[in-house]
């Protein structure tokens, strides 16, 4: 959807239902938000407020009865599909804005909450012209209509683009349809229907939620536990589930666990026809990074990656990224020679691979962060894609 970052409206849906009753919104209009962009901090709270302003009408329908329930799902960087601390910040500000409303009460966005809650805050931060976009949208939970939405434009420090807790660890990247649900419903216009893909799996995104705290707060036994459910049903078998076993196994020292649980993340994203991995390498280099804290399992990555192309007979462009250090053909150059790389790392753990994947180099073209500071912040940036294609007759 082609979007114009100059130009910002926040629109009131005439005739909106707010599940109270049949009355009918007076007054709709349309407000514009400032065209330049905002510093984040005071982006972060127009936002938010924007988002409620269009809930104003409301308020005297409310007036004298309780407050009604609503819960925020973590708001997402849409390059990545990441938390960071960007949008860490973003949460904050929708709490407080929601909790200082007369007319909604923030409930913390966990299962049990689900049933009693009516409303449904999401958000996202993507890259824009002139800046980052700010996008909120407020959800009725039981017709899975979209009541409100705003969007505005801020200047992001790349500081803030850092990825916090569970997403800095992920070795791949949180992009599948159940995420882009999510980023989609971010963008959808007031008095339009949620991402199916999105809302059909909201059970399973708080469950996600409770796992990924557990996660964050050193928890990893429990949160295990929580992630072995979810793979169980149906609705857990997704990118952020699958990475959660294996990051908690990692955690807890479980190798052989980790190392099956990696596979299966790996055979998820082929299934899905694209993998992105976060390769750490040293800067002007095909080596990878040299503290073996971040880099000890490349081989056990490198291994599964091979297996798992190999036993679905598939055939794979391997991409290859760098960060915006540099000059563009010195990247490009750099780019296809880490793809060269790990193409040779994999066709010595499967000969049949060499005939079956060809390499690219993507130099800085298709930067997520852009930030060019060749630390966690930009690891999205220097990641290798793996993309499944038709193999050639």
């Amino acid at each position: 959807m082609q979007i114009r970052p100059h130009v910002f409206t926040l629109p009131l849906l005439c005739g909106l239902l707010l599940g109270i009753g049949a009355s009918t919104l007076a007054g709709c209009s349309t407000s514009k938000v400032a065209a330049e962009a905002l510093p984040y901090d005071r982006a972060i709270r127009v936002a938010a407020d924007a988002l409620l302003d269009q809930a104003q009408p409301f308020s005297s329908m409310l007036a004298g009865t309780q407050r009604r329930a609503v819960v925020l799902d973590p708001t997402l960087d849409a390059d990545s599909g990441q938390q960071t601390s960007a949008t860490q910040q973003l949460d904050v500000a929708i709490g407080e804005r929601v909790q200082q409303a007369r007319y909604f009460e923030l409930v913390p966005f966990e299962a049990a909450n689900l049933k009693s809650a009516e409303y449904l805050i999401v958000g996202s931060v993507s890259r824009a012209q002139g800046g980052h976009r700010l996008d909120l949208a407020l959800l009725d939970l039981k017709t899975g209509g979209v009541l409100a939405q705003s969007s505005v434009l801020a200047r992001l420090d790349p500081a803030d683009m850092k990825p916090i807790g569970y997403y800095r660890d992920s070795p791949v990247l949180m992009k599948d349809e159940t995420v882009e649900g999510y980023l989609r419903t971010t963008q959808t216009r007031a008095g339009n229907q949620a991402d199916a893909s999105y809302l059909g799996r909201i059970g399973a995104a708080a469950s996600i939620n409770d796992a990924a705290r557990l996660y964050n707060s050193g928890r990893y036994r429990e949160a295990l536990v929580e992630y072995r459910g979810l793979a169980a049903t149906p609705a857990g078998n997704q990118i952020r589930v699958l990475s959660g076993v294996y990051l908690s196994s990692v955690k807890l020292g479980r190798t052989a666990e980790a190392e099956g649980a990696f596979g299966r993340l790996v055979a998820y994203g082929l299934a899905q026809k694209n993998l992105s991995v976060k390769f750490l390498f040293n800067p002007g280099s095909t080596e990878f990074w040299a503290d073996p804290r971040l880099t000890s399992a490349y081989g056990m990555w490198l291994r599964q990656i091979a297996r798992q192309a190999s036993n679905a007979k598939v055939c794979m462009d391997i991409v290859g990224h760098t960060s915006s250090t540099g000059p563009e053909e010195v990247n490009d150059s750099l780019s296809a020679r880490r793809a060269l790389f790990i193409k040779q790392k994999l066709s010595a753990e499967s000969t049949e691979l060499a005939a079956r994947t060809r390499t690219i180099g993507m130099g800085s073209r298709h930067n997520l962060v852009g930030s060019g500071t060749d630390d966690v912040v930009d690891a999205p940036d220097r990641r290798v894609d793996f993309a499944i294609v038709d193999c050639a007759a």
